[in-house]
C-alpha cells in the first residue's frame, strides 16, 4: 500500500530489507545516515530512504517518481517470495533466505555498475566507495548534495594523468578503456540485455581489465540478468563447502540465490571462513 505524505512517500514492504539490500556488496554510492536509513544518487536523483518495521519512507519524493524511478530501482514488482520458496529446498540457501532474504537485486545504472566492478577488483568496499565518489566529484555533474555519475563520454576525453586524484591504482587505466570503446562503439552497451549469456559475456570483456568475475557482476547488477552467477573467494568457499557436487540446478534464477548466498556466508555465518578484510563481489 503507497500512502503520499507531506515529505515524501511510504510503502509498505513485508520482508523488504533496506540496510541489506544498500549493505550487500551490489552498489557503492549509497550512505548510511541514521539506523536503518541511507542516502544515495542513481541517474541524478538524490534519495533519502528510511525503513521502520515492514514500512518504507522515500522521502522528499512524489508518487511519480516513486512508480517511474524507485520502484524500478529497488525492483519492487518482482516476487522475491516464490524465488525464496525455489530456493529453501536446498538447506543452505534456506539458511541463507532466512538470513537475508530481504534483499533485492538493484536494477543499477549499467554503465555506473560496470566502472564500479572494475573498481572493486581487489579491493574492499570502504575504499571502492571512496574512489568511486571521488569519480563523481571530479568528473560527474551537481546533484543537489552530491554529484551525477559520469558518463562514458565524459571519462574518455580525460587522460591517465587526470584520473591520478581518484588514487586508483592500476584500475585507472581500465576505466579509460571502457569509456573510450563505450564511447566509440567497440562495446555496445545497449545490445547486451538481448543478447545470449556467452556473447554478453564476451561483449563486456573486450575491454581491458574486464575478465570473467567483473563481466559477470556487470551483467547481474549493472543488466539485471538474473541468470549471472559471479565466483569470488567468499563463493569459491561455499561452492566447495556446500556444493562440492555443482550448485543446485533447480535454484534459479541463479543471480538471486548468489547474493543471498554471498551475504550469508560474509556475514551471517562466519564459521565458514576466517575473518578477513570486508570484500565486494
Amino acid at each position: 500500500m503507497l500512502t503520499s505524505q507531506s515529505n515524501g512517500v511510504e510503502i509498505s514492504l513485508p520482508g523488504f530489507s533496506l540496510s541489506d539490500t544498500l549493505d550487500c556488496g551490489q552498489a557503492f554510492r549509497w550512505e548510511q545516515t541514521a539506523e536503518n536509513a541511507f542516502s544515495g544518487i542513481h541517474r541524478g536523483k538524490n534519495l533519502t530512504v528510511s525503513q521502520n518495521g515492514d514500512t518504507v519512507r522515500f522521502w522528499g519524493v512524489t508518487e511519480e517518481e516513486f512508480s517511474d524511478v524507485w520502484a524500478v530501482y529497488f525492483d519492487l514488482d518482482t516476487d522475491y517470495n516464490a524465488m525464496k520458496a525455489v530456493f529453501s529446498a536446498d538447506p543452505t540457501l534456506k539458511k541463507a533466505c532466512r538470513f537475508c532474504g530481504g534483499i533485492r537485486l538493484l536494477r543499477q545504472d549499467p554503465w555506473e555498475a560496470l566502472c564500479s566492478f572494475i573498481i572493486s577488483q581487489n579491493n574492499n568496499i570502504p575504499r571502492i566507495k571512496g574512489i568511486v565518489g571521488r569519480l563523481c566529484a571530479e568528473f560527474g555533474d551537481p546533484c543537489g548534495e552530491g554529484f551525477s555519475f559520469p558518463g562514458p563520454e565524459r571519462l574518455a576525453a580525460c587522460s591517465a594523468e587526470e584520473l591520478a586524484p581518484l588514487r586508483a591504482g592500476f584500475r585507472a587505466k581500465y576505466i579509460l578503456d571502457a569509456a573510450r570503446k563505450v564511447s566509440d562503439g567497440t562495446v555496445r552497451l545497449d545490445k547486451i540485455p538481448a543478447l545470449p549469456m556467452e556473447e554478453a559475456r564476451a561483449e563486456l570483456q573486450k575491454i581491458s581489465g574486464v575478465g570473467p568475475k567483473v563481466a559477470e557482476c556487470a551483467l547481474l547488477y549493472g543488466f539485471h540478468r538474473l541468470e549471472a552467477f559471479p565466483v569470488d573467494t567468499w563463493i569459491k568457499k561455499a561452492l566447495a563447502e556446500f556444493y562440492p557436487q555443482g550448485f543446485p540446478a533447480f535454484a534459479e534464477p541463479r543471480g538471486v540465490a548468489q547474493q543471498y548466498l554471498f551475504h550469508y556466508i560474509r556475514r551471517g555465518n562466519p564459521a565458514v571462513m576466517p575473518p578477513r578484510q570486508d570484500t565486494s563481489q
